[in-house]
Order: structure tokens, then sequence, then C-alpha cells
């Protein structure tokens, strides 16, 4: 086996933790997450399950993480299996290579989309010459239909030749980047894209300020957004959504954070570093996410039309809605660049953390070098890509079981490893161990009782969600629901089969 990278600088490491982070999630997920939740009332409730929930979960994970890399693992089930934990929690802690694994399969395409569309708004190609916003928006929609292939003629998606260059180009980038490791791949790579990414993003928030039309304006946006409907307060959908949203923005039970922080060594801090690089995905999110979006299209569409669009996804709201706005405006091309290259690299900064995990359970479990490892991954990947890219309902069950279900699973698990095997004495005094903050004692208790009552909640509530949901995922019997779970399940068998074959067996 290869001789293990640690970062090479804590900034380094603290840009990759926030970078895993920061992804598309941050700037269409959240705003829209903020808008049908009663806009500034879902704040409450996001600071209070950041607080409860995902500072809580991510110090265990950032604490999982040290300890593996100081026996060698960088993966739930590696860690697991170390310690010589029972077999079925060992199994259970594979959703730690499963999840991110599945994720992949579609958050790089995705991801692509963002380059196929900055591209595009570089060169003009994203023109209408239309006056009404509601010409506008059927124009827009039919262009990115075609984009990603959804055709009524077909049952099968045929996206355009563009958009799959452009996914073959984005799984190279992913690959080139892995290929070289910790510090000479992605803590290089951080180090040039997140202060990228941030002043792309302060460019755009003030951009956006600027923004005032007949209908209304950018100002009027951010009074919409952020003036609290306390009302919304006693809805459990709203308490839901904010718990549901601080998971993603995390990239809690993701495995990322884990394989990530396996790679700082044993005595370095993880109590500042984990809050540090908390904060910077918060100050993204809330404050960027939640001032370019929705304040945009307050400005050009008015509160309702806003509505309307955030009710409609945030697929509608980022390649449909903002285009239309880019049209409406002086150098719309350059600053449509600019928007989806900047969620290209927050797509690309996250793709990086979600693949890792899976790469060093290939490295570790097998002895093969980070460049081969990163090949068979990110090879693996686009193979199985293609069913996403090209057939029906794949990509919306995958995300409900990989990247929203499964997730508080491996949560779970993770909070079972490290309070019963890794520090049942004393969970805070592990977290604190070099640590340049002391951990409350308080948070022992947190650890132990509410934070895994927390997350049975929130599993029971997302599974409720969606069996009374009309679209519901669980119960859905159309043929390709049905083929994309047997894919899912075959894949978990699969990753099964080669631990008992192989890990097992040695």
């Amino acid at each position: 086996m290869e001789k293990r990278d640690f970062w090479l600088t804590r900034y380094g490491l603290i840009l990759a933790m926030a970078g895993n982070a920061v992804g598309l999630g941050n700037f269409l997920r959240f705003p829209v997450q903020a808008a049908e939740n009663g806009g500034g009332a879902f704040l409450l409730p996001y600071i209070i399950c950041f607080i409860v929930i995902g500072i809580p979960l991510m110090w265990i994970e950032w604490g999982i993480g040290r300890y593996g890399g100081s026996i060698g693992k960088g993966t739930t089930f590696g860690i697991s299996n170390k310690l010589n934990i029972k077999k079925p929690i060992q199994i259970f802690s594979l959703f730690g290579i499963w999840i991110p694994f599945v994720i992949s399969i579609y958050y790089v395409y995705i991801e692509s989309w963002t380059l196929g569309y900055s591209i595009n708004s570089l060169l003009g190609n994203l023109q209408s010459n239309l006056a009404d916003p509601s010409a506008k928006m059927s124009f827009y929609g039919d262009i990115f239909k075609n984009y990603i292939g959804v055709n009524k003629d077909s049952i099968f998606l045929t996206p355009s030749f563009y958009a799959y260059t452009c996914f073959l180009i984005t799984i190279y980038i992913n690959y080139k980047i892995l290929s070289k490791g910790i510090v000479n791949g992605i803590e290089r790579f951080v180090k040039i894209a997140m202060p990228t990414l941030f002043l792309m993003s302060i460019f755009l928030v003030i951009y956006t300020f600027t923004l005032k039309t007949s209908v209304s304006s950018s100002i009027e946006g951010l009074n919409f957004l952020w003036t609290p409907d306390l009302g919304y307060l006693s809805n459990p959908r709203v308490w839901i959504a904010a718990a549901g949203q601080v998971f993603f923005t995390l990239s809690l039970g993701f495995g990322a954070i884990v394989t990530y922080a396996s790679f700082i060594k044993k005595d370095q801090d993880i109590a500042l570093s984990g809050l540090t690089s908390a904060s910077i995905n918060e100050l993204v999110e809330v404050v960027f996410g939640g001032s370019i979006v929705i304040p945009a299209a307050v400005a050009f569409l008015g509160i309702s039309g806003a509505v309307i669009i955030a009710q409609s996804g945030a697929f509608t709201i980022g390649f449909i809605a903002m285009p239309v706005i880019f049209d409406g405006i002086m150098y719309g091309n350059l600053i449509g660049f600019l928007w989806f290259f900047l969620l290209f690299i927050a797509g690309l900064t996250s793709s990086i953390g979600i693949l890792q995990p899976v790469i060093t359970f290939v490295v570790e479990e097998f002895n093969y070098s980070q460049k081969r490892a990163s090949m068979i991954v990110v090879g693996t990947i686009l193979i199985l890509s293609q069913a996403v890219i090209f057939l029906p309902e794949f990509l919306d069950e995958f995300d409900f079981w990989a990247g929203t279900i499964f997730l508080i699973i491996l949560a779970l698990v993770e909070i079972i490893i490290f309070i019963f095997y890794i520090a049942p004495k004393n969970p805070i005094g592990e977290i604190n161990r070099g640590g340049l903050i002391r951990i409350p004692k308080f948070f022992n208790k947190i650890f132990k009782i509410y934070l895994p009552l927390l997350l049975v909640v929130l599993f029971a509530s997302w599974l409720i969600q969606d069996i009374n949901s009309s679209n519901s995922i669980i119960f859905k019997k159309s043929l390709w629901s049905l083929l994309s779970k047997a894919v899912l399940i075959s894949l978990f068998v699969f990753l099964t089969g080669i631990v008992f074959r192989k890990v097992y067996k040695k």
C-alpha cells in the first residue's frame, strides 16, 4: 500500500472540508427551501437544527475520521472492520461506501449541466430576443428539456451530444484531481477553487442588489425571502425541511467527512477546524445562496412568479428561471457565465469529496495506488451513469434512497461506532484532544441521547412524507422505478459480496 497522505496545511484541510459541503444545494436548494417555508422564519428552525443536529454529527464524523487515520483506515467500513465490531454493524457501515458511490452516479452528471450552461452562456447561446416573461420561461424550459433529453416521442432520455460531451469532460476533470491524491490533487485544487468561488459569489450578490425592473426589485426579493412568517413555525414540515437542509448542506452521512478527516494527524485539532469549515459553508449558503436566486427572480418575475418557480424545484429556478433573468440584463451572457461557472466549481468541490471515500476504500482494501483506484472508481461511475443519463426516473430514485433516506442510517451507525467503540467513556474528550477550543461537556448528552432521537424522528418523518405524497417514490411501481430499485439493491449486494470475498477472507 502506498504511503498515506496527510493534509499539508490546516488551511487546505478547512477549505477541502468546506468545499465538500459547499455544493449545488447551497445556491439552489436552500433558497427554494427558505422561500417555501416562511422566509426569515425558516432561519430559526434551520439554526436550531444546525446546532443540535449538524454540529454534533459533524464533530462525530471528524472524530471517527481522525481515529481511523491513526489506524490506517479512512472509511466507516474500514474503521469498523479494524475495530472488529459486530458483523451486522459492519454491514451497515458499508453505506459509507455505497451512499457516496450511488450519489456520484447522478451528481457528476448534474454537475456537468452547469459546465455546459456556463459555456453556452459565454458564447451567447442562451438568448431568446423575447420580451414576454412567460414566453421566455417556455423558451428556456424547452432548451433545458432538449439539453437533458426529455422527449415525448421516446420512452428514453435523449440528451444532446453537447450535454454528453460536457459530462465526459466533467468526469475527466474529477478523475484528474482525484488521481493526484490528497495533497497534490484535492488540497491544491481547493486552494484555488474556494477563493475563486467566494469572489464570484460576492460579485454576483453585489450585482443582484442593483437589479431593478418595472415589475419589482431585488431588494423587494430580499424582503420577501427574509421577512419572517412566524405562522410557519408551528408547521412540523418546516422543521423537517430545516433538518433535511442541514443534513444536505453539511454533507452529513455521505462518508466524505470521515474520509477527509482520516488524512489529519492523530493529535491535530478537529474541534475548531470542524466548526470553521461548517461556518464557512453556512456563510456561503445563507448569505450568498439566499442573496442571488430568489431576489433576482422577484426583480424580474415579481413575488408571485418567484413563488411559483420556487415551488417548481431547484432545477427550474437554476436552469430555466435564471437564464430568463440573464436574458433581460446588460452583459447577461457574462453574468450568466459567472453564475453557472460558480455552480460548476461548487459542484466540483463536492463531487471530489463524494468520490474520495470510494477511492479510499479501494486503496485500503485492495492495496491499489490512488491513481489506479481513481481510474477504477471513476470509470465505473462513467459506466453506471448511463442509466441516469438515458433512463427516466433513475435520478429521482437514486437521490431519494442514497441522498436522503440512507443518510440517516449511516449517521446512526456512525454514532454507534463513535460512542460505543471509539470513545465510550468520554466522547467530548476525544473531540477536544488537541483542540484549539474546548467543547462543553453538555454535548455528551447531545451525542448519546438527543442526536440519535432526533435522527430517528427525521428518518420517520421523511418516510411518512413520501408515503403520504401523491408522488411517493417508495410505492412507485412503474417499470423504470422498479428497475432503478433493483439496480440499487444489486449494487449493495455486489459491494457486500466483495467485502465478504476479499476483505473478510483476507
